[in-house]
């Protein structure tokens, strides 16, 4: 039986400009599948090759594949609902099979505007696909569909969710297919070198209202850390990375853990060889102040912290336990250890003002990281922040979901306005770094690395995909009458999903009644886990 997947031909302004980034995705599919015997397995990244829909089309044609399948985080579903009309329209006979965060928490919006998808798979899925993959392998596709857990499909005028899946306890059964990918192609920009997305753990025990991930891999799960070197020396060895980033949410949650895991890269000579970068909490990096030198000798150079914003009241919105003074001093011991720190601020909610964004671009100079990066808000619709927003929400075009257009519109400015100001925050940051920091500060790698990040901005900016600047015709503030969002205003959310979303209000309100205030808690506070379905399919009516 062959096998394609696919990866959609989205793109946008934010994290690509540091490089091409590997769809680890298909490499942890594909080795499962291989695991059980299913070897045809071909991989179409369209996106890093940026392949067009008649491309697409012609590979799809060429291969003819039993079964197609995609992924697609929020801003790239209609992309990758694209990719599987395709399907339908070269390869009839296949199966077309979509996946990922979007599809797994809004399936009935999907399943109602894409009636072409075959199945979504819901939640984690090398276990849920491998299931799947051996019904259609077996014959026994599409007569026991219901029996498989972690699925939706349509059923005539039905929408059916089969029973939720549970997360896949051993991490170690999965041995990614790396093989699969164009390594060539996967180069980190700052350094020059291949990259690659390995992952330590899944899950977060931390329910930041911004945040689906949390959602997503529900309970927290992590690796040996032995294992995991052995996967990035696979990667250093046959594949020539130089560079890579943990994927995890948080991967110093667990200090005996990743002090492990620093200790084994040490041991075996690896950070000569490959430097890497993480994303994690401030509070992770005050509790291990005095570890932060065996991370950097690990060869740990970058940290993304999660600062969020430079207002208190914001960082309580968001449910990040954290106080602004904490960013500050985390800053700083980063910077001591000569560690690279990125400072994240989120910015473009209902109550931004211009002066919001001029506080978090003087507390952005104030707290001196390497690089800072201003990111628009983003609803995501199965967040606990978007319910909360109701009617303030007025854009449903998905693909403008990106972090880099403002989807929310401010009531003290206009969304061009908001651009307008968090350009000039960038202005004024960058221009102080390329002039009086980065070519003087530090030698080496530092330097380099550094001017490494300076050059990437300015790339970025010369070809106006910073921020997709090119996209919206912001040329500058004289530009801001011009700036053209296009927000696709036929999207709305299906019926389907909206009656989803109340009967699952008023199942939560019910049992908050019976629980008397005594809420039952996800990973670390919240209520808002995947569903476990305990009786039969359900059925909802369209």
């Amino acid at each position: 039986m062959r096998i394609v997947l696919v990866h959609p031909n989205y793109h946008s302004g934010g994290a690509e400009i540091a490089g091409n980034w590997p769809p680890a995705w298909a490499a942890y599919l594909a080795g499962s599948l291989k695991a059980i015997g299913y070897e045809d397995v071909h991989f179409i990244d369209a996106m890093t090759n940026d392949l067009s829909d008649e491309e697409v089309a012609s590979r799809l044609k060429t291969l003819q594949p039993d079964l197609v399948g995609c992924t697609a985080i929020t801003p790239s579903i209609y992309t990758a609902e694209r990719v599987l009309e395709i399907a339908k329209e070269t390869c009839p006979d296949a199966l077309r099979v979509l996946g990922g965060v979007h599809a797994t928490f809004m399936y009935k919006q999907v399943l109602s505007e894409a009636p072409w998808v075959d199945v979504i798979v819901r939640g984690e899925g090398e276990e849920i696909f491998q299931d799947l993959v051996r019904a259609l392998g077996e014959g026994r596709w599409p007569a026991e569909r219901q029996t498989i857990k972690g699925l939706a499909f349509r059923d005539g005028d039905n929408i059916i969710a089969t029973q939720s899946a549970p997360t896949v306890k051993n991490l170690e059964a999965i041995e990614p297919d790396w093989s699969l990918l164009e390594w060539e192609k996967y180069i980190y920009v700052p350094l020059g070198v291949r990259v690659a997305i390995p992952n330590m753990a899944r899950g977060c025990p931390f329910t930041c209202s911004f945040c689906s991930q949390w959602k997503f891999w529900r309970d927290y799960r992590i690796r040996d850390p032995k294992k995991v070197v052995d996967e990035i020396e696979t990667l250093v060895r046959d594949h020539k990375v130089g560079f890579f980033i943990l994927a995890d949410e948080e991967p110093t949650i667990n200090r005996k853990k990743f002090v492990a895991f620093c200790e084994e890269l040490i041991a075996r000579g690896l950070p000569d060889k490959v430097k890497w970068g993480i994303n994690t909490r401030v509070t992770d990096v005050l509790r291990d102040e005095k570890l932060l030198p065996l991370y950097r000798k690990a060869g740990l150079v970058h940290v993304s912290l999660g600062t969020e914003a430079a207002a208190q009241l914001k960082l309580d919105r968001f449910n990040k336990e954290t106080k602004v003074e904490d960013n500050r001093r985390a800053i700083e011991l980063l910077r001591n250890a000569d560690i690279f720190v990125e400072a994240q601020f989120i910015v473009g909610l209902e109550n931004e003002t211009a002066d919001t964004l001029e506080e978090t671009y003087r507390m952005a100079r104030d707290w001196n990281p390497d690089l800072a990066n201003w990111a628009m808000y983003t609803p995501w619709p199965f967040s606990k922040l978007f319910q909360d927003l109701g009617d303030k929400v007025e854009v449903f075009d998905f693909s403008k979901y990106n972090f880099v257009t403002p989807i929310m519109k401010p009531e003290a400015m206009d969304r061009a306005e908001l651009l307008d100001r968090v350009m000039n925050n960038y202005r004024r940051f960058y221009m102080i770094k390329a002039l009086f920091h980065y070519p003087w500060r530090g030698t080496g790698f530092r330097r380099r690395y550094l001017l490494g990040c300076l050059k990437a901005f300015l790339k970025a900016g010369f070809q106006r995909k910073f921020y997709d600047l090119g996209k919206v015709n912001y040329w500058g503030p004289q530009s801001k009458k011009s700036v053209d969002f296009h927000f696709d205003k036929t999207r709305k959310i299906a019926k389907a999903q909206t009656d989803d979303w109340e009967a699952a209000a008023d199942r939560a309100s019910r049992a908050r009644a019976r629980r008397q205030g005594e809420a039952v808690m996800a990973c670390g506070g919240g209520t808002e886990q995947l569903e476990e379905h305990k009786s039969e399919p359900r059925v909802a009516a369209e």
